[in-house]
Formats: structure tokens, C-alpha cells, sequence
């Protein structure tokens, strides 16, 4: 029997997160939105795919939140995007709304299922997303960090003129301007990349990781990202449904690791079948230290903001 990976919000965003799991066979698909016709439309048009594409999986557009029941993993992509101008902090009071109710719907059908939260303010939502559905922590994580060291190693991959399949690098801390990219330990084929760049390429590439989400929202205009975040729900529940265990940034509970003392926030996490199996502690030096307790105080404040919804 395959997995059921169920996705709220069918938008750019979460049909495209739909198209990747199909491609890849992760599993049958429930795409739900509370638009009439929208997920029937595109998940008829998805399906119609398959043949020509090589998958074959049961994909399902839907209104109803019972068509989603027994799901082994759900995926939240519902809330309003980002717009010109707009932090992804300015959404908050309608998205922390729209994450409880949606939250409390799946809960009653999945009782047993993983969340995948994709909602801006991302840090603020996974603690909406926890707080609401009474989860196991390791049942509740948030996509962010596989997508802003995606946007790292493409920019490093650019300047360098190579693969970025061959370039890796981890960013912590919250998914927004207090993100932690950390240079000194990304590496080109086991190289660090601090022996290939100056200082002043490696702070630029920095900035622009930092600012990738708001660069690609000027641009469109109209919308925000969907193609590299979907591509990063893919990479989550592949390796979930097909118990990888691959290491990746992950909005996660954190206690005592990294000193957080109880909040959601990005760090390295082993991913498998029971969702968070490991939170990788890594050696920061004083500065990254520093960087990080910064972002943390700004989830923090973003918590305490959405908390007033719950």
C-alpha cells in the first residue's frame, strides 16, 4: 500500500509540490483547497501527466478535509503570500488563523500523520501547527532551511561556475533576514568554500541567500517562490515515506540542543519514517553563536505575536 500525502492549499506552492511527489511515485496525493474546481482541475491535469511523465500514483482534488483522512503525512502550504514591500513577518495574524483551522481539521482525519508545515511566517506557523494539534514534536516540522541552503548553493555554485549538486551548505537559525548561513562549513567536493572565495563574494552570496524569498517577490510581483519550495516538500517526504534518514535544515522543536529551550527553529535533523529521528548538534564557533541567539530572540517574538490567535 502506498503512503497518502495529503497537501492543503492548492496554490503555486502546493500544486507543484504535488507535481514533484508524483514524479518522483512518493505516494498517492490528496491536494485540498477551499476553492471549488481549483484541485479537481489541477489534480485531473496532474494526473493526465502520469502517463507521458512515468508515475503512476492516485491523485485526488478535493474540498472536503474527510478525503484527507488517515494521511501518513500532511503538508500545509495554506495562507496568503508574501507581496512587494511585505516581510514574510507582516503575515502573521491571517496566517496564524488560517494554520489553526487548518490545523484542526487534518488532526481530526491524521491523527496519526506527520505535518509538514510550509506557511509564512514559518517559524511562528510550526509553532501554531504543534501548539493546535497536541503532536509529538517529531510529528511536526517546518520546510525552510533545505530551501535557503538551496539558494546558498546555487549562488556558490554560480560564482564558481559548477554543479551545485556538488556544493553543500547548511543554513540555521529562523527562515527569514535573521537566517544563519554558515560559510566555513560549506563545502565544493569536501572543499571549503572559504579557500575558493573572498571574504567579500562569500558576504555577498550571504545577503543575497538572506534575501532570495523578497528578490524573487519583486520580481514576480504577484506572487512569491513555488518551484524551489515545492522541490524542498519533495526532498522532506522522500525522505520520510522512504526512510532515508538524510540530514537536512528542518524547523524543529529544540530543548536543550543548541541551548534553545523549547521553540521551533531551523537546525540540521535526521529525517525518517517517524519524522525528526535526530537533531545534529553542530560546533559553532562564537560568532555563528551569536547569530544564532539572535535569530532565536526574533522567533521568539514572532511566537509571542501569534500566540495572540490561539
Amino acid at each position: 500500500m502506498r503512503p497518502k500525502i495529503s497537501i492543503i492549499g492548492a496554490g503555486n506552492v502546493g500544486a507543484t509540490a504535488a507535481h514533484w511527489i508524483a514524479s518522483r511515485n512518493l505516494g498517492d496525493i490528496v491536494l485540498l483547497d477551499i476553492l471549488e474546481g481549483i484541485p479537481q482541475g489541477k489534480a485531473m491535469d496532474l494526473l493526465h501527466a502520469g502517463p507521458l511523465a512515468g508515475f503512476d500514483v492516485s491523485i485526488l482534488g478535493t474540498n472536503e478535509y474527510a478525503d484527507t483522512k488517515n494521511s501518513d503525512i500532511v503538508v500545509v502550504t495554506s495562507g496568503i503570500p508574501r507581496k512587494p514591500g511585505m516581510s514574510r513577518d507582516d503575515l502573521i495574524a491571517t496566517n496564524a488563523k488560517i494554520v489553526k483551522e487548518v490545523t484542526e481539521k487534518v488532526v481530526k482525519y491524521s491523527p496519526q500523520g506527520i505535518l509538514i508545515i510550509v506557511t509564512n511566517p514559518l517559524d511562528a506557523m510550526v509553532h501554531v501547527a504543534a501548539t493546535v494539534s497536541g503532536f509529538p514534536k517529531h510529528r511536526v516540522i517546518g520546510m525552510a532551511g533545505i530551501l535557503d541552503a538551496t539558494r546558498f548553493r546555487t549562488g556558490i555554485a554560480q560564482e564558481l561556475h559548477v554543479s551545485g549538486k556538488d556544493v553543500d551548505a547548511f543554513v540555521l537559525g529562523s527562515h527569514g533576514d535573521a537566517m544563519v548561513p554558515l560559510p566555513r562549513l560549506c563545502t565544493l567536493n569536501g572543499k571549503p568554500i572559504t579557500r575558493l572565495l573572498t571574504p567579500e563574494k562569500i558576504h555577498a552570496l550571504v545577503e543575497r541567500t538572506r534575501k532570495g524569498g523578497e528578490e524573487i517577490v519583486n520580481l514576480l510581483k504577484t506572487g512569491s517562490a513555488y518551484y524551489a519550495p515545492a522541490a524542498a516538500i519533495m526532498d522532506m517526504v522522500d525522505s520520510i515515506v522512504n526512510d532515508k534518514k538524510k540530514t537536512l535544515c528542518c524547523t524543529v522543536y529544540c530543548g536543550k540542543e543548541y541551548n534553545v529551550g523549547g521553540f521551533f527553529i531551523g537546525v540540521p535533523v535526521k529525517l525518517g519514517k517517524k519524522g525528526v529521528e535526530e537533531i545534529i548538534e553542530l560546533q559553532l564557533t562564537t560568532e555563528e553563536h551569536d547569530a544564532f541567539q539572535k535569530s532565536l530572540e526574533h522567533v521568539k517574538s514572532l511566537v509571542n505575536a501569534a500566540d495572540n490567535f490561539l
